[in-house]
């Protein structure tokens, strides 16, 4: 069955006829910060779990996440579980870590890299030879046949060893080429 009228408009929804859409001022909801003029579309909850939520405009909506705890109310137990369980939901995103597409020091690094980092006394631009190097001196500073009755030197050689681990196992990733 053919149409009866045929549309010349091809799509283009300016060339359209206004149609039916009254001229009546819209509603716009304002931002819930006290003296804020600015629309309020960014949603915050009032409170954990709670249905009521704020509207903020962008800058407050900001302003109100920077001081959101999202651990709040959990043991410290219960946070690393949560964070682990996130990490590894992600971890799709760590496949393109192996390509170093950025360098050292400017946010490639994880949390873990950088406690090592910190644990062998270096910055967060170390490359993997001043790595090894600081390993070496800090490991014959503290090793437990130097210093026989040190708890202290014991603990801090064991923490070390795992720092120098993390960041071997690193640099291992990034020289690995997937084939």
């Amino acid at each position: 069955m053919a149409r009866t009228s045929r549309s010349y408009d091809w799509g283009f929804p300016r060339w359209r006829p206004y149609g039916e859409q009254g001229r009546e001022a819209a509603n716009v909801r304002l931002c819930d910060r006290q003296g804020c003029e600015e629309p309020g579309t960014c949603p915050a909850p009032k409170a954990p779990n709670s249905p009521e939520r704020w509207y903020f405009c962008e800058k407050h909506a900001a302003e109100y996440n920077r001081g959101w705890n999202y651990f709040e109310g959990l043991s410290e137990e219960e946070a690393k579980q949560r964070e682990a369980n996130e990490r590894r939901d992600a971890s799709g995103f760590a496949d393109s870590a192996h390509y170093g597409w950025a360098g050292p020091g400017d946010g490639t690094r994880s949390r873990d890299e950088m406690r090592a980092l910190d644990i062998l006394e270096l910055d967060s631009d170390a490359d993997f030879d001043a790595v090894r190097a600081s390993w070496r001196r800090l490991a014959k500073e503290n090793h437990p046949d130097k210093r026989p009755d040190d708890a202290e030197a014991a603990k801090r050689f064991h923490a070390i060893q795992a720092a120098y681990d993390v960041l071997k196992s690193v640099e291992e990733r990034r020289q690995w080429k997937p084939g």
